[in-house]
């Protein structure tokens, strides 16, 4: 079950467009022709989306849960910026946007999980790759699940002045994982955002499997956007794919 609007209020400030982030995006860009066109996959409030197109990029973020995808429509700063935010699941994206359009697709802040079945995350990588342009390449940033072994995991708070973002990942009796999530407000009030939604723990190795069937050949992962070396000890990781 999904409250997302409980979350809405607090989203830009519980992910924030770091510097590290900044960096990153453009390092991996600096070889490409502007304006850079870009697709990120679950963008949320379109806080990262924005900064791009205030660069000159062309942007789009698809989003599915309408409450988020509303905000990003709200948040676009000027009608003359090249970006647009579209309601649309992993599903629709490859009848609806552009093949061999876009230079970069990102799906970050863990959302890749919620594709919850093998089958499904295999399409996606397909999908993906269509959508690419000619050396193309797709991000992906999530937790690493080679780092969380227990039954049950309470991954590292997010937090600043207003309000803190708990994550719990459950791994069921049949071997399947479920992830809930819930805010606590400044005046200690509890908020449910997921509860028991079932993901899939992507894994490096899986990876590299579903994105060598869909066609991709290079594979380079980082701990973090400052591309601290990737082992089974990073809480996080960042895969590049061309």
């Amino acid at each position: 079950m999904a409250r997302i609007e409980n979350i809405v209020e607090y989203y830009d400030e519980l992910f924030p467009v770091t510097e590290s982030q900044k960096k990153f995006y453009a390092e991996e860009t600096e070889n490409l022709k502007k304006p850079v066109k870009y697709l990120r996959i679950g963008c949320g409030t379109g806080i990262f989306e924005n900064y791009l197109a205030r660069e000159g990029e062309d942007v789009t973020g698809i989003e599915p849960f309408k409450e988020l995808a509303d905000c990003a429509n709200r948040q676009r700063r000027t009608p003359l910026m090249s970006i647009r935010f579209f309601q649309m699941t992993t599903l629709e994206m490859s009848r609806f946007l552009g093949k061999s359009f876009y230079n970069v697709i990102s799906c970050l802040d863990d959302r890749i999980e919620m594709i919850s079945d093998a089958v499904l995350l295999r399409k996606f990588f397909f999908d993906v790759k269509g959508l690419l342009s000619k050396d193309g390449k797709f991000i992906i940033k999530m937790i690493n699940f080679d780092h969380f072994k227990e039954t049950v995991e309470q991954l590292p708070e997010i937090s600043n002045i207003r309000v803190k973002l708990k994550t719990k990942i459950t791994t069921q009796a049949d071997g399947s994982k479920s992830f809930s999530q819930e805010i606590e407000t400044g005046n200690g009030r509890m908020c449910s955002v997921f509860e028991n939604v079932k993901i899939y723990p992507l894994k490096k190795a899986e990876i590299i499997e579903f994105g060598k069937e869909a066609g991709f050949s290079d594979f380079t992962f980082y701990g973090d956007y400052d591309r601290k070396e990737f082992d089974s000890e990073s809480l996080n990781l960042i895969a590049v794919l061309s």
